[in-house]
């Protein structure tokens, strides 16, 4: 999705080798016109999949999935990753390593809201090693639902997030994907800029 990779060239922070901040655009001040792109784009490439409700995590994943939600004209539903009062008892629940925080999260879906004869469409933000994608995979499995598909806004594709999602038989899909972070300098891999806007 060549807006979004323009996006990440001119607004995106190298921090490492490992590490993209992309903190004035996705996931802390959000630019809405290329989260209606990003929602757009998911909804092109998801629609034949018969998807009943979008899935994400809070908090980055919420706008691109809200967005792709609107698209194809069904519920979202984010996983919770701080206890709630009102969230107690039928909860779905998996836990999260994250890459970036560098710790351990329990995520919580209330089960009312997935049920069985449900297609999902999976949201994030950014796959690294594909932890939060996968936790989401495991409340989805606990709902007895199908995930039909699994959008990515940012994939660092030098790391192996998303061979552990397709050894799962799910089509992944992601907007920009990252070949290299080296020398302080983004790199594509090169059959994503030929795709999207």
């Amino acid at each position: 999705m060549n807006v979004l990779e323009q996006k990440i060239l001119t607004d995106g922070i190298v921090l490492s080798e490992s590490i993209l901040k992309v903190d004035s655009f996705l996931n802390h001040q959000m630019d809405p016109l290329l989260m209606k792109q990003i929602g757009e784009e998911f909804a092109a490439r998801f629609q034949h999949k018969n998807i009943t409700k979008v899935l994400t995590i809070e908090s980055s994943g919420i706008a691109p999935a809200i967005m792709a939600s609107l698209q194809l004209g069904v519920p979202m539903v984010f996983a919770r990753k701080r206890k709630s009062l009102t969230l107690q008892d039928g909860l779905l629940t998996s836990k999260v390593y994250s890459f970036t925080k560098q710790e351990e999260t329990e995520i919580s879906v209330a089960e009312k809201f997935l049920k069985a004869d449900d297609h999902i469409l999976i949201i994030d933000d950014f796959l690294a090693n594909g932890q939060a994608a996968l936790g989401l995979l495991h409340i989805v499995e606990q709902a007895g639902a199908r995930t039909t598909g699994i959008g990515i806004v940012i994939e660092k594709a030098f790391q192996d997030g998303r061979k552990k999602l397709q050894e799962k038989g799910i089509q992944v899909e992601s907007l920009a994907r990252i070949a290299s972070l080296k020398n302080g300098s983004v790199q594509f891999v090169k059959e994503a800029s030929t795709m999207g806007v």
